[in-house]
């Protein structure tokens, strides 16, 4: 039985033409008729329609693709892409927060640390996670992470997916911003290359938290922004009617980041978006990771720290104006 649940509201052509697909191979097996070559016929003109529909997303549409729940998560590229993962735990002062999750790991071959954010599949999953919102022993814990790779001068990779860090009272009285604050600092001044990217919802300064990095990179249907289109639209216009206007407003698509130079490289996924193809998007991601570490892997120490402060200080564009009659 075909699950419409997995296909957002703008894919029901696509459903439909899948369903009819699932419904031929059914009969195919029970039926003496050969129908290969019509669910062939099908199959194609669902790639196609496919293709024509995410050619043309709106922002609006493409925040709901970064927030699919079949998305691959942090540890499903960990799997796919890095081996002899070890995660490790905790920020030795409070708790595990496992909405973030890292540890050393292989990236062909060569050792590096993996931090990344981390939403739950089912029910049970999501509510372990938090629904991928960080609470501040999450940033901590990530920070005490950075350190250890620091320490052995192993390369950092990290994997943004969050709506933004944790917004409650319990956050607030760890001292939540304290602690974001302190992740950006140091990761201006860490001694070691860092590749970060973001794999699907980029939320604010709980995205911004472990983002800071020589090399960013933004997954085609990923998006990266200071809020939420909700939220904006509650703030802008009272109500979140106004939710894709506000999607567009906020340029948090990857073709808009790379444009205003915010982003470095767009990584392609597979026609249908990274959730249709789990491994092809960990393929084509390895490689641009791959790519952008030999990009900075052999930068001394110096000379890195200073193109990732120049890198920093470049955000944004301003215009002097002379107050001269």
């Amino acid at each position: 039985m075909l699950d419409k649940s997995v296909y957002l509201d703008f894919e029901a052509p696509i459903a439909d033409i899948e369903a009819k697909i699932e419904l031929l191979r059914y009969s195919d097996d029970e039926s003496a008729v050969d129908l290969s070559e019509e669910i062939d016929r099908l199959a194609a003109k669902s790639f196609t329609l496919t293709q024509n529909i995410y050619a043309k997303l709106t922002p609006g549409q493409i925040v709901k693709v970064a927030r699919h729940s079949k998305r691959p998560y942090t540890l499903d590229y960990v799997n796919h892409i890095f081996t002899d993962f070890h995660e490790m735990r905790g920020d030795r002062m409070f708790a595990d927060d496992q909405s973030i999750v890292g540890g050393l790991a292989r990236l062909n071959g060569k050792a590096c640390m993996v931090i990344g954010h981390q939403k739950g599949r089912d029910t049970k999953e999501r509510a372990l996670r938090n629904f991928g919102y960080p609470r501040p022993e999450g940033y901590r814990k990530a920070l005490r992470l950075m350190k250890i790779a620091e320490k052995f001068g192993i390369p950092l990779f990290t994997f943004i997916d969050t709506p933004g860090a944790w917004p409650g009272i319990d956050a607030e009285e760890r001292n939540q911003s304290q602690a974001i604050g302190k992740n950006l600092f140091e990761m201006a001044g860490l001694r070691i290359p860092i590749v970060s990217t973001v794999i699907g919802e980029g939320g604010s300064g709980g995205a911004l938290a472990i983002g800071v990095c020589d090399v960013s990179l933004m997954l085609q249907y990923s998006t990266y922004s200071v809020i939420s289109p909700e939220s904006c639209s509650s703030i802008l216009w009272r109500n979140t009617e106004h939710t894709n206007d506000a999607a567009e407003a906020l340029a948090l698509t990857a073709h808009r980041l790379k444009a205003l130079k915010l982003v470095d490289k767009i990584v392609n996924e597979p026609v249908g978006g990274a959730h249709r193809d789990p491994k092809g998007a960990a393929a084509a991601l390895k490689k641009a990771l791959t790519e952008s570490l030999r990009q900075i892997d052999d930068m001394g120490v110096d000379k890195l720290l200073q193109r990732r402060h120049e890198r920093l200080l470049s955000y944004g564009s301003y215009k002097e104006l002379s107050l001269e009659a």
